[in-house]
């Protein structure tokens, strides 16, 4: 029986779809995984274990401010130095810093900001931020701003005050003056019309005045019945006497944003302005406000600092429901992907606002857009797939590209997605998302710059509902179940934890107030896992021994992951389908403490130290496994770890043994 060697030399590919198991010929295919469960690729091509979860507060869950009925996470950054994490549930708003809740909030004594934001706007909610202002709409809400006042518990949330709001013809009505002539004062800019007759009132300003042969001029002051001022959109011919029966009057405008209207579902800032998107009765249409006053969307006089606003008229209906400022301003709808093209420097105007559309797939309502290095990243309208909009400077205009074509099985109805930007050569962009179906999380590691898109799939003991990131803290809610009750946490991923829901603590031989009831958790004394406890129905647990310095409890998390069947490619054909044994594995570890092939434990503790209470050495270099037994068909090699230790797969050499080789 032939004996080859092999080497799978990363796992840049990460999981690899179910459905492209017979592409062997796929490049990605030698550096993919079947499974890929609780690890984090590295851009260098290595797998790590994911980081833990540790428990920073527990959410309400009884009554209509229950975390149940809708929690939405939305980071705040203020400064350098000073960034948090909201959460809001029913007309409430908590306040995280640095892993630790804000509480006295505004001095008072509830840990909360009492807000008019209901539990069904959570799963739309939409915001922008500009230093210490953010804004947040929704299309049943009036838009408001939420302000960071002097300290970290200082917090205002107030509905935005409109010096103009934009107005549309709902109900348009036509109105010939049955007597006298207009004069208009000038043929363009800010002139005045009088009429020969009482053609005006008090209400007519919003109104618009049209003259034939050519004029059209919107009316901002009411002057007397016969006197108005107004500001022209197309000049008159010229200063001559109107006859009557060649102008008219346009009325029926309205606000476009109100109760009875519905109000903006989507907000950003791009160069200068305040834009506004998708409002309910016109869910295509966008408006700017005027340079630096962003309480003013009312066109003026059209000029480039002017406010601004556009409609996409297309052949199908596209509902803005979310924008992004970044090379350009970049608008997704429900129905396709559109750009506001920019020549150059020049800056958008009242004359220049137009859309151009890139592609059709439609973004899922819910899901922000994340802005990578190279480009912006959305979900699919149905929740299939993750693409990713970028400008090609060869084409010069943007493209829709699937990042998610390998692994498309992760996604299951997902319904957040967060990013976190790498900071460090050892880690790419982490781009995460809440599947709703299985309350899993897809994390997708992303180096852009060298082709990497490489999957996994996080999973804990219960299900996840939102993830948010805090510059570069992760944080998600979880629903947990716990002696048959559901209970809702907000965590904070860390490598510093080894365990889901931990709590730590210092010298100690027990630990109390947890909620994890009838649960086995891992106990960790000073860095050395101990035997599994439950918690008593009292919420505390008994170390088998006492920790001197530090101790660590949480809910357990399996590591595991499996190599794509081999399949050695000799001259005479593949060997699919031909038994095969993996007789020798030698797996190259950096900094790792623990792990198991194919369910052999690597060793790594050695018997120079006579103390072996301390915690386990890290070891950096090559395990090798020998006398691996069990023919199969599709001889893989499975990673797991089941203690909560140190873990860095880099690569995996081996010998497979192949029945019916030549």
């Amino acid at each position: 029986m032939p004996r080859f060697v092999d080497i799978q030399t990363n796992f840049s590919t990460g999981e690899l779809d179910p459905l492209l198991r017979a592409r062997i010929d796929l490049a990605q295919y030698n550096n993919a995984l079947a499974k890929a469960t609780n690890v984090v690729v590295q851009p260098q091509g290595g797998i790590r274990r994911r980081p833990g979860l540790k428990h920073i507060i527990e959410l309400p869950n009884t009554s209509t401010e229950s975390a149940s009925n809708g929690v939405r996470l939305v980071p705040f950054e203020f400064s350098v130095d000073d960034s948090y994490m909201l959460c809001f549930t029913h007309n409430r708003m908590y306040v995280i810093k640095d892993g630790v809740q804000i509480t006295a909030i505004n001095a008072g004594a509830n840990a909360y900001l009492t807000t008019t934001i209901t539990s069904a706007m959570l799963s739309q909610l939409n915001w922008t931020q500009s230093a210490d202002t953010m804004f947040i709409v929704h299309p049943d809400l009036a838009p408001v701003k939420l302000v960071r006042g002097g300290t970290d518990a200082t917090w205002t949330i107030s509905t935005v005050t409109f010096s103009n709001i934009p107005k549309y013809a709902f109900t348009l009505v036509t109105t010939v003056p049955t007597a006298g002539t207009l004069t208009p004062s000038a043929v363009a800019g800010n002139i005045t019309l009088t009429s020969g007759s009482a053609a005006f009132s008090a209400g007519s300003v919003g109104q618009y005045v049209n003259a034939s042969p050519q004029g059209r001029a919107r009316v901002i002051q009411y002057i007397s019945t016969t006197v108005v001022k107004v500001v022209t959109e197309y000049p008159f011919f010229d200063t001559s006497a109107i006859a009557q029966g060649s102008w008219e009057i346009e009325s029926g405008y309205e606000d476009v944003w109100s109760s009875g209207k519905g109000w903006p579902r989507t907000v950003t800032f791009h160069e200068g302005r305040l834009y506004f998107g998708g409002s309910k009765s016109r869910p295509s249409t966008i408006w700017g406000s005027k340079i630096g006053i962003f309480d003013e969307f009312m066109p003026t006089e059209a000029f480039d600092d002017d406010a601004v606003e556009a409609t996409l008229d297309t052949s199908s209906l596209n509902v803005i429901v979310d924008m992004i400022s970044g090379r350009d301003l970049q608008v997704f709808t429900t129905g396709a992907e559109f750009y506001v093209p920019q020549s150059g420097t020049d800056p958008i105007t009242p004359l220049t606002l137009t859309f151009k559309g890139v592609s059709r797939n439609g973004i899922k309502p819910g899901t922000r857009v994340q802005s990578l290095e190279s480009g912006t990243v959305y979900i699919q309208r149905q929740g299939k797939s993750i693409n990713e909009f970028l400008f090609s400077d060869t084409q010069l205009t943007y493209v829709t590209q699937r990042i998610s074509l390998l692994s498309g099985h992760l996604l299951k109805a997902p319904t957040r997605m967060a990013l976190r930007r790498a900071n460090s050569t050892d880690e790419g962009d982490l781009l995460l998302m809440v599947n709703d179906t299985d309350g899993t999380m897809a994390a997708f590691s992303i180096m852009r710059s060298q082709q990497i898109t490489a999957p996994s799939e996080f999973i804990t003991d219960g299900l996840f509902k939102d993830v948010s990131v805090d510059v570069t803290d992760i944080y998600a809610v979880i629903k947990r179940t716990f002696n048959s009750v559901d209970r809702y946490f907000i965590e904070l991923f860390s490598f510093d934890r080894f365990t889901d829901c931990a709590f730590v603590g210092g010298a100690a031989a027990t630990a109390t107030s947890l909620p994890h009831v009838a649960k086995a958790l891992n106990v960790i004394c000073d860095g050395v896992p101990q035997g599994n406890e439950t918690v008593s129905g009292g919420g505390s647990v008994t170390f088998d021994r006492a920790s001197t310095t530090s101790y660590e409890v949480g809910l357990p998390f399996t590591v595991y992951a499996k190599t794509m069947p081999s399949e050695i490619k000799l001259q005479t054909g593949s060997r699919i389908g031909f038994k095969r044994r993996i007789v020798e594995i030698n797996a190259l570890v950096d900094n790792t403490q623990h792990l198991a092939l194919n369910q052999n434990p690597v060793p790594f503790r050695t018997f120079d130290n006579l103390l072996l209470d301390l915690p386990e050495p890290t070891f950096t270099g090559s395990k090798r496994i020998n006398g691996v037994l069990g023919y199969s068909r599709e001889a893989s090699i499975e990673i797991s770890q089941s203690l909560p230790l140190k873990m860095t797969l880099l690569g995996l050499e081996y010998k497979i043994a192949v029945s019916g080789g030549t």
